[in-house]
């Protein structure tokens, strides 16, 4: 088949493109936000791609569009798709109908830590020797790409609670029909289409009622949104997982006996047998409760859990996820896709158990749509206090005023309303031995290189 995809770029949308590639279709696809890696992933696999949503690229009549959950009614390309009567899915429905059918599918779900889990997961099977498929939201340094068919009936996906199409309003996760289900946590997040967060637990309801009853579901020990989805019904095994400081007195299933303090070292226990221990790169709690969930997905799948922890201690992580870019005059540079109050945090408090009395400068850009709308402003300068000083970035398309937000971290707070103010702010600010933390899910107008280049020349 002929395919265009209609926002190509995204995470989710560009392991689409691949994956459709490497069933042996001619892909191209359209987007307004192209920028690496995915639009340099998808560019070396040889998919074209078209800048914007004019609908010329639609004007050869393709065998099927692929329409992402980004685009609407009044978008040229959609409204060309429905006039012209092109066939047309979403992203998700394509992944079940194309690429899941008859597979094991192990689905990781939360609102928190699922590209991190899920790449540490396909990783765990490959290592073993099982070469899954997988689609990630992002890019794994263990692998070339971020989505592949594979080799065996091994999938790894990961479960987005977001909505699937314009046409489709339910969670992308529903159509995945896991056989292993992870959900690493449950919070109130996209405030654009969730009025609360129990529609988002609905949602969560609906996952579960798909896992069929010899499948398995991992779940945090004690979490309350969790346990409340659980309890509207479940037909499932259900294993859980356990870091020492949210239950330090568990001995119940996965969990944790002792930990480094910047989790970088950390024993894999379940029940009352300690079954080896992680050594890795990665760092933060939120990351050892990350790697329990895998070692136990993958157990379901076969994997002997001292095969996963040997895995662990080679995993290198995901691009923009505490992802050091670079050291410039012993100056750190990390890019981190944090764009929620609970992930701003966890990723601080552990880079702050690693760099102990260092200085750490964070620089925020308010960019998800929950963000614009407001919802997280009176949370947000508490996620912030393991940083010694904070940038926040007040775009214009912000729908709110940053000045309480840093009026209650305080003077070491400060306010921008363009690019280059932040780097000539940064430059004057920052000196050896700091560590410069830019959170956004978004590319941040190439911040982090620029960054890189004014401070090489310094």
């Amino acid at each position: 088949m002929k395919i265009h995809i209609l926002g190509v770029c995204g995470t989710f949308m560009g392991g689409i493109a691949l994956l459709a590639k490497q069933l042996g279709h001619q892909v191209s696809g359209s987007d307004t936000n192209v920028y690496p890696p995915m639009s340099t992933q998808l560019e070396e696999q040889g998919i074209k791609l078209c800048h914007g949503y004019d609908s010329e690229p639609l004007h050869s009549e393709p065998d099927l569009v692929i329409v992402g959950n980004a685009l609407s009614r009044g978008n040229p390309a959609v409204e060309y798709t429905l006039d012209k009567g092109l066939p047309y899915l979403s992203g998700p429905e394509f992944l079940a109908r194309y690429v899941l059918q008859g597979r094991w599918v192990l689905a990781i779900a939360g609102t928190h830590g699922k590209t991190t889990t899920s790449s540490m997961l396909a990783w765990i099977l490959e290592y073993s020797g099982l070469k899954p498929g997988f689609l990630i939201g992002g890019v794994t340094h263990n692998f070339d790409v971020s989505a592949r068919l594979g080799d065996t009936p091994f999938f790894v996906v990961e479960a987005d609670e977001y909505d699937s199409a314009f046409f489709d309003k339910r969670s992308k996760f529903v159509h995945y029909r896991p056989r292993t289900l992870a959900i690493n946590n449950i919070e109130f997040d996209h405030a654009d289409i969730f009025p609360d967060l129990d529609a988002i637990k609905r949602q969560f309801h609906h996952l579960i009622r798909t896992v069929p009853g010899s499948g398995l579901i991992i779940t945090p020990l004690s979490s309350e949104n969790v346990d409340d989805v659980i309890e509207t019904g479940c037909w499932t095994a259900i294993e859980s997982f356990s870091t020492r400081s949210h239950n330090p007195d568990s001995t119940s299933g996965w969990h944790t006996p002792d930990c480094s303090a910047a989790g970088n070292q950390f024993n894999v226990a379940f029940g009352d047998q300690t079954l080896g221990q992680v050594n890795w790169s990665l760092i933060g709690e939120h990351n050892v409760a990350n790697a329990l969930a895998a070692i136990a997905a993958a157990r379901h799948a076969g994997v002997p859990p001292t095969h996963a922890i040997d895995a662990l201690s080679c995993f290198k992580g995901v691009k923009r996820r505490m992802e050091l870019r670079a050291t410039v005059n012993d100056i750190n540079i990390y890019d981190d896709f944090a764009h929620h109050p609970t992930a701003i945090a966890t990723t601080l408090e552990g880079l702050r158990q690693q760099v102990q009395n260092e200085r750490i400068i964070a620089v925020l850009e308010p960019r998800s749509n929950t963000m614009k709308m407001g919802v997280h402003q009176h949370t947000l300068a508490a996620s912030l206090k393991a940083a010694d000083h904070v940038i926040l970035y007040q775009p214009d398309n912000l729908g709110w005023q940053l000045d309480e937000v840093a009026a209650s971290i305080g003077s070491n707070a400060r306010i921008f309303n363009d690019l280059p103010s932040i780097l000539s702010h940064l430059q004057e600010l920052a000196t050896t031995g700091d560590h410069i933390l830019i959170m956004s899910n978004g590319g941040f107008e190439n911040i982090h290189q620029r960054l890189i280049d004014i401070l090489e020349k310094t």
